[in-house]
């Protein structure tokens, strides 16, 4: 009798070190469905495991690195804030520019799903810039030539952090009295660890296309393998 043979993913993830990211890695360095795990990287993560792979890249300079961009899922979790950026231009480089120019190099890799962290009631019709910024990279990337796309739209999210955010730390606790009342379920905070088992779950789906999660939709998804029936998500586009 011939042993059917388990096909192992080669994840890239870009934001590894953030909230989301690190636990992400975590979780894609103990998932027997992948067998590499390469994070590209401003500097070191100091992380050691047998199926981790490290590139430390100047995200300004691609040409220097667009020929490490190889494997089969990339997840985005890059990002940053206006404070710690110091402007809106630095911060829209980090979030939108250097995310797009790696998904675009990705797909010209043929890497085949591609996962990004976006945010609630992002558009690129906002007229706040946060929100707008998050739509515009969501508009962009949709358009470009990955068979699988997967957006993921939490609400706040909760978890330790290398960095004090007190003004996070004000808006959770704020999301979680306004989450107490009916209707508003759905707008309460969301641990780092669910979105990222989210992140996983969404590149389980074989079906092609796009879809998008949001806030209720995103803590199914951490549960509930996408394609499965139970998952909340937009049709694909």
């Amino acid at each position: 009798m011939t042993m059917k043979t388990i096909d192992m993913k080669t994840a890239l993830v870009i934001g590894a070190t953030g909230l989301v990211g690190s636990n992400l890695v975590d979780l894609l360095l103990a998932d027997t469905g992948f067998s590499k795990v390469i994070l590209f990287l401003r500097k070191p993560s100091g992380r050691k495991d047998p199926k981790l792979e490290e590139h430390v890249i100047d995200f300004d300079r691609p040409g220097t690195w667009k020929d490490l961009v190889t494997g089969d899922v990339l997840f985005s979790c890059l990002g940053t804030t206006l404070k710690k950026a110091g402007s809106k231009e630095a911060q829209y480089l980090v979030d939108y520019t250097y995310q797009y120019e790696f998904a675009k190099i990705a797909a010209s890799a043929k890497v085949h799903t591609y996962v990004l962290i976006s945010s609630s009631y992002s558009s690129p019709r906002s007229k706040i810039f946060y929100s707008r910024m998050k739509g515009e990279l969501d508009r962009d990337v949709k358009m470009l030539n990955f068979p699988s796309i997967h957006i993921i739209k939490p609400g706040i999210l909760e978890g330790e952090r290398a960095e004090a955010r007190p003004g996070e730390r004000t808006g959770i606790r704020m999301m979680r009295f306004f989450s107490k009342i009916p209707g508003f379920r759905k707008m309460r905070p969301i641990p780092g660890r669910t979105v990222a088992q989210a992140m996983i779950n969404a590149s389980a789906d074989p079906a092609l296309g796009i879809r998008e999660y949001e806030l209720e939709g995103v803590f199914t998804l951490s549960v509930a393998p996408a394609g499965s029936g139970n998952a909340m998500s937009q049709d694909p586009i």
